[in-house]
């Protein structure tokens, strides 16, 4: 399957490219506090240029294996990474599942870009990737998530406890997921 870039009227959605490296880069260490209390701990290595040129090179290998959709979102008048989202855990033959991760940069947030990017990216899920179920998940503090999850469309299914380490702490996640409606 070939890369697709997918437009909203203020983002585009693609795999970074090692062109993007910087902007990669730059998203990163701008929204390193911000985005800590969401991600699991991450190594010194990943908040460099090479780090970035590394997750790129990783990226665009699970995009052409297709197990896995990793998508930056841009600005597309700045080329800024304003945040991104992955289709990940792709399961073919009877699942035909993936599980959605999401980040958006603190100077995004509130303006509806990731549910822009969202609905484009679920298009697409349920489009040409051809999947039936696509799962998100949310720690229950993160209500922001939440209230996202559930404006896209997603039905909570459950609770998971101690279900990802996230930021050195098993956590605890709300189970969501939404089915492609043929």
């Amino acid at each position: 399957m070939t890369q697709p870039v997918l437009r909203t009227p203020r983002t585009e959605l693609r795999v970074a490219r090692i062109a993007d490296a910087k902007a990669v880069l730059a998203y990163r260490l701008e929204n390193r506090v911000h985005l800590a209390p969401w991600e699991p701990l991450r190594e010194e290595g990943y908040y460099t240029l090479e780090g970035a040129r590394t997750s790129i090179v990783q990226w665009s290998s699970v995009s052409r294996a297709g197990v896995a959709w990793p998508f930056c979102i841009f600005d597309p008048g700045t080329g800024r990474v304003m945040g991104s989202f992955t289709f990940a855990n792709i399961v073919r033959g009877v699942f035909q599942a993936a599980h959605l991760g999401y980040g958006l940069a603190a100077e995004w947030q509130g303006q509806g870009i990731m549910a822009e990017a969202l609905r484009a990216g679920l298009d697409y899920a349920f489009g040409p990737l051809d999947l039936h179920r696509v799962m998100a998940n949310y720690m229950p503090r993160n209500e922001r998530s939440g209230r996202l999850l559930e404006k896209l469309g997603f039905e909570r299914e459950g609770m998971a406890r101690g279900y990802l380490k996230i930021h050195g702490v098993w956590e605890d996640h709300v189970l969501t997921s939404k089915v492609r409606q043929d």
